[in-house]
């Protein structure tokens, strides 16, 4: 079958190089920490405040000519993004973004965003009178404190509910190793926003919340397995047991993980640049996913032992019997 990318039986030793991937998430999460705490993130205008103005590009247009229009109002760093909108009646888009401006005397911070919004709009107008302005917002770093704040929420809580999920319907052992994977795909990834510089916003939590649930599926499906396994062959070692049950699974993961990413892939080419940071960070979450669910959430359950339901029958005094 030409869709068949691992063999029916294999007998790989995953877990025999287990120490040797530990040692490289152990460097690649140092390697990622670093790149948080020097470069840090490119926070969008949804967690670090600004504004994003979106218009219909002119003809004959260019996004220079739009940016000798704005520059001279001195707004600071100007962000412009050529895009094109979808359907049948599709056109160009000139995306505009810039940050929080300082608020001039009198005014509050708010004031000053939406102040700054109309003398763009204004300026816009007077250069191309026919201009077609889509969209104007003004994100305050109240509104977008709060923002950020919600989002980190937002995954904290995800990895709580998954880790008391795992611990009912499997033991607890199980729920360390599918946590320890799923931070272990979270920091990774934020990480690699941090390198590249892909703007960090909301679409990105969206991102790293189907990560999340993406490489839970994956862990569970393994963990299924290495519990059925583990329950057939009791006096068999944990490793081997754990290396059956990843070599059981891994056809079905390469298949899924291989569907998701030409998917992804496709986004990431033709989704243009309003899709591009979010669709970069499932297509690095989902690789990264898959290599977590066999050498991060399965070594730690080794390393934990599990329950195979063999502990010796207690006896008690004066009673024999069945």
């Amino acid at each position: 079958m030409l869709l068949r990318l691992w063999p029916e039986e294999t007998k790989v030793s995953f877990m025999k190089v287990r120490f040797i991937a530990l040692i490289i998430s152990v460097c690649a999460l140092a390697a990622s920490a670093a790149m948080l705490g020097t470069r840090g993130l490119n926070l969008g205008i949804d967690f670090a405040g600004g504004s994003v103005i979106e218009i219909e590009e002119p003809e004959g247009v260019s996004t220079d000519d739009v940016r000798a229009i704005i520059e001279p109002l001195g707004l600071g760093e100007i962000i412009i993004n050529s895009a094109r909108s979808t359907g049948a009646d599709a056109v160009n888009l000139e995306v505009i973004r810039f940050k929080t401006q300082e608020p001039r005397e009198g005014e509050d911070v708010e004031a000053a965003q939406q102040n700054a919004n109309n003398r763009v709009r204004a300026a816009l107008e007077e250069a191309y009178p026919d201009v077609v302005i889509r969209s104007s917002a003004a994100v305050g770093p109240k509104v977008s404190g709060e923002l950020f704040r919600a989002g980190v929420t937002a995954l904290g809580v995800a990895l709580l509910l998954m880790m008391i999920y795992i611990s009912i319907r499997f033991q607890w052992q199980y729920a360390l190793g599918a946590v320890a994977a799923l931070f272990h795909d979270v920091i990774l990834t934020m990480g690699m926003f941090a390198l590249t510089g892909f703007e960090f916003n909301l679409a990105t939590i969206a991102a790293l919340l189907t990560i999340v649930g993406y490489s839970m599926n994956d862990t569970v499906i393994v963990f299924d397995r290495v519990r059925e396994e583990a329950r057939k062959y009791k006096k068999l070692e944990l490793s081997k047991v754990v290396d059956l049950a990843i070599n059981a699974t891994m056809s079905r993961t390469l298949l899924t993980s291989g569907t998701t990413l030409l998917a992804l892939i496709s986004i990431f080419v033709f989704g243009g640049p309003v899709l591009r940071g979010m669709s970069f960070g499932l297509i690095f979450g989902v690789v990264v996913g898959t290599y977590s669910s066999v050498f991060v959430a399965s070594a730690v359950v080794l390393l934990l032992g599990i329950d195979r339901g063999d502990k010796p029958k207690r006896e008690v005094e004066g009673f024999s019997g069945v």
